[in-house]
């Protein structure tokens, strides 16, 4: 694996030297379906074009838009929402009042099915998460746009803050909140929830307990990179889907507990530091 953290910059892998890649390096484009034709992560002016990051041996995606390619998770969704037979289309960024009229955040992707007449006959809410990051991802992506070809190999190790993927943050501080919240709305209304994100984060996640699709609240739709051969090109591709009732959240929400033993040892360690430091510091 590379020493450095970038896998893919503008839609390309950071060796990919096409054409095509150096026009998107070049021109800060986008190629996932993002709703202008650049790049707009961060800065509009000056984007964070990075898509996805090394972790280990495995690659996370670090930004929502990299999973719209081909619109997998979109035809995803519509499985588990509508019939076989339905007509649908999507709505992105779908404002979402609770009953006082107070917002309770935006529907990343709301799915509708309409009749012969363009009447809504149904719906269904998609969440996208991708990967956060801990540390500085854009002192990296800012020194390998300064020379692609020169420094596609570069070595980062040695530098602060080598950038990480938190998966933590992603889930108990971004995703679940944000599926509970807007899950109450719409389990009150009857309307299933789908989440689209990638392998390296869903299995970071403890053991769901599954149901079949016709009984499930929730369906987890989980994607990976895959390399396509000759191409030097990464493709997503489905891994596969998991269905669980709205209950299996809190799995997620309420981490278990971990040894008591382990917690009294390191309070222990840290009050031996302390009353190493004289009767002042122990009395503060």
């Amino acid at each position: 694996m590379p020493d450095h953290p970038l896998a893919e910059v503008f839609g390309f892998p950071v060796d990919n030297f096409s054409p095509a890649a150096a026009r998107h390096r070049r021109e800060k484009l986008c190629p996932f379906g993002n709703k202008v034709p650049h790049c707009n992560k961060d800065k509009a002016n000056d984007p964070l074009g990075v898509c996805s990051v090394f972790d280990g041996a495995k690659l996370a995606i670090v930004c929502p838009v990299r999973l719209r390619q081909e619109w997998l998770i979109v035809a995803d969704a519509a499985a588990f929402f509508f019939p076989p037979d339905a007509d649908w289309t999507y709505l992105p960024e779908v404002r979402l009042r609770d009953r006082q009229g107070k917002a309770a955040g935006n529907i990343d992707i709301v799915l509708v099915q309409y009749d012969s007449g363009g009447r809504i006959a149904d719906f269904g809410a998609l969440e996208v998460q991708s990967v956060y990051i801990t540390g500085n991802i854009r002192r990296p992506f800012a020194f390998y746009m300064g020379n692609p070809r020169q420094r596609a190999g570069m070595d980062w190790t040695g530098e602060r803050h080598y950038p990480r993927p938190d998966y933590l943050s992603s889930t108990r501080k971004r995703l679940i909140p944000q599926i509970l919240a807007k899950g109450q709305i719409l389990r009150a209304w009857g309307k299933k929830i789908g989440v689209a994100l990638d392998k390296s984060l869903f299995d970071t996640l403890p053991t769901l307990p599954e149901v079949e699709p016709a009984q499930a609240d929730l369906a987890w739709f989980i994607y990976d990179l895959a390399l396509a051969a000759g191409e030097n090109t990464y493709s997503l591709a489905r891994h596969r889907a998991i269905y669980t009732p709205f209950a299996a959240l809190e799995q997620i929400a309420q981490p278990a507990a971990g040894n008591l033993d382990d917690f009294v040892a390191s309070l222990q360690a840290k009050l031996d530091e302390k009353l190493d430091n004289g009767p002042a510091a122990a009395a503060r």
